[in-house]
């Protein structure tokens, strides 16, 4: 089955190492996009960036290994996601927020009779 229409991508650009009570901040942002019924939440795990500090996180140095650069991507309707925003001003506290319109084609599995 086959649907498609507009929709808002969200992504969510954090470090590895933030934290939300003592488990990975992007835990809880997937934990909480579930817990509000969105479509689905991927993360991506950075090889290498910089944030707000300049500071240049890459895997290519042992000693620079720590705290990647992570996206949280959300993918859902506009109101859906619009809704999920005040979960992120109580999560967030570095990081930045990207909302996108898209047109997005989503495949399913036809249910069997």
């Amino acid at each position: 089955m086959k649907q498609e229409g507009p929709a808002l991508r969200l992504s969510v650009f954090l470090g590895e190492g933030d934290t939300w009570h003592h488990e990975p901040l992007y835990h809880e942002i997937v934990r909480r996009a579930r817990r509000a019924g969105l479509a689905g939440a991927t993360v991506l795990r950075g090889c290498e960036g910089y944030g707000s500090h300049s500071t240049v996180h890459t895997t290519r140095l042992l000693g620079l290994a720590e705290d990647l650069p992570v996206v949280v991507v959300i993918i859902d309707a506009e109101d859906r996601v619009r809704a999920f925003l005040p979960e992120l001003d109580e999560l967030v506290t570095e990081g930045t927020v990207v909302l996108e319109e898209v047109h997005a084609i989503r495949y399913t599995r036809s249910r069997q009779p």
